[in-house]
């Protein structure tokens, strides 16, 4: 049977300015945001999100710069003149290969970014400032933390923050606190990569993601493993951040809470150019009638120029716009796949019962959870052969 429609899936990019990258910042131009601002509602997206760099806004503990601040609702502004709502991230922090940290967590007063009580403070001080900023324009849909902070506790990051889970459970609790007192009534969340999901190592943990903030967040790349092991145009591959909606909405305390793919994007190192647009069809499709879907936010909104160094390949070519501000096949496929999507969100979810999958987090590990596990493995053999699985924790049916 067909559940009734519900409210309409959002579609965003992850705004990655055309002029300077986020280096944007540092010589903001209102006219450049203007100009990619318009180049981006032509793709028919209702929100961006948006990346102030955390160090140049808040260049010593205890200076958080106004200007900075009102670069950041200049933005907010130019998009809602174009009629796109706006998310907001706050630590920047890590994006595509660098890390911007304040210079007062590294080298000579270096300390603990989680655990430290004057840092811990210092960054709540942060967000409640960015949070109050932004709070006052209409078209802020929320605040995220920042993007995937978790990979600072990585095991592979190469000058880690450690952090126990306990650690991080109080950390959040304190970030986020710290954006709902700036802006009370905007959404509040957090961000992790897929470690948080695939890997035993990672402090921050599934129910962390699924239960802390005010929607489970969802971060899908295929370069993870996925593409490599299965192969650019396998199911797994374009199936992926459909079993990532999944395995979080299992592990979810609320069931009605919202599911946010707030990155998802079609990496070339993985993905050969015959196989992108049918991954993006595919990847969106997969992603139809998925219980609770929030959102789709496509990293990115236009390819890193060719006149910067030192970016990983894949990330010159993730763009829905290129580096000149021409919408690429991509941004037109991706167009189109989401007015479908939402045609068919219009006529309501498919919500006959779907195939069980029941998960055991005391018999299984997240290695088994990601590409290649023992979990995946099972889960993928029931997707493939017909629907996608509903997969139901083992404590919550037995209670």
């Amino acid at each position: 049977m067909m559940a009734p429609a519900g409210a309409p899936v959002r579609f965003g990019v992850n705004y990655t300015p055309r002029v300077g990258w986020f280096h944007h910042w540092l010589d903001f131009c209102a006219d450049d945001v203007a100009r990619d601002f318009d180049t981006i509602a032509e793709l028919g997206v209702d929100h961006v999100r948006v990346f102030p760099l955390w160090p140049l806004l808040q260049p010593n503990r205890t200076l958080i710069r106004p200007g900075g601040l009102a670069d950041v609702e200049k933005v907010i502004e130019l998009a809602d003149e174009r009629g796109l709502d706006v998310w907001v991230d706050g630590l920047q922090g890590h994006l595509s290969s660098f890390d911007f940290v304040p210079a007062w967590l590294t080298s000579w007063h270096r300390r603990g970014f989680f655990t430290d009580p004057d840092v811990v403070a210092s960054t709540a001080a942060y967000l409640t400032a960015l949070a109050r900023a932004c709070a006052g324009h209409p078209n802020l849909l929320g605040l995220t933390v920042g993007n995937e902070v978790n990979q600072f506790t990585g095991t592979v990051h190469p000058e880690p923050y450690p952090a126990s889970e306990g650690e991080v459970s109080a950390w959040l609790d304190a970030m986020l606190g710290a954006l709902r007192t700036g802006a009370p009534d905007v959404a509040a969340l957090h961000a992790c990569y897929d470690a948080t999901w695939y890997d035993d190592t990672q402090p921050f943990t599934p129910t962390h993601a699924a239960n802390l903030g005010d929607m489970t967040v969802l971060h899908s790349w295929v370069f993870n493993g996925t593409a490599q092991v299965y192969g650019p145009d396998a199911f797994e591959t374009r199936a992926h951040a459909r079993y990532l909606t999944e395995v979080a909405r299992a592990f979810q305390a609320d069931p009605d809470r919202p599911v946010w793919v707030q990155e998802v994007g079609a990496p070339r190192n993985v993905l050969p150019r015959a196989s992108v647009a049918p991954f993006i069809e595919a990847t969106v499709e997969q992603l139809a009638d998925t219980p609770q879907l929030y959102g789709i936010t496509w990293w990115c909104s236009h390819d890193v120029s060719r006149s910067l160094a030192d970016f990983p390949e894949l990330e010159y070519d993730l763009g829905l716009i290129d580096e000149h501000g021409t919408i690429k096949t991509e941004g037109r496929v991706l167009a189109r796949a989401m007015e479908e999507l939402r045609r068919r969100r219009r006529e309501g979810v498919d919500d006959a019962d779907p195939p069980r999958l029941l998960l055991d987090p005391t018999d299984v590990s997240r290695r088994d959870l990601a590409p290649g596990g023992a979990f995946w493995e099972r889960y993928m053999d029931i997707a493939r052969a017909g629907r996608h699985p509903r997969v139901t924790l083992a404590a919550t049916v037995e209670a």
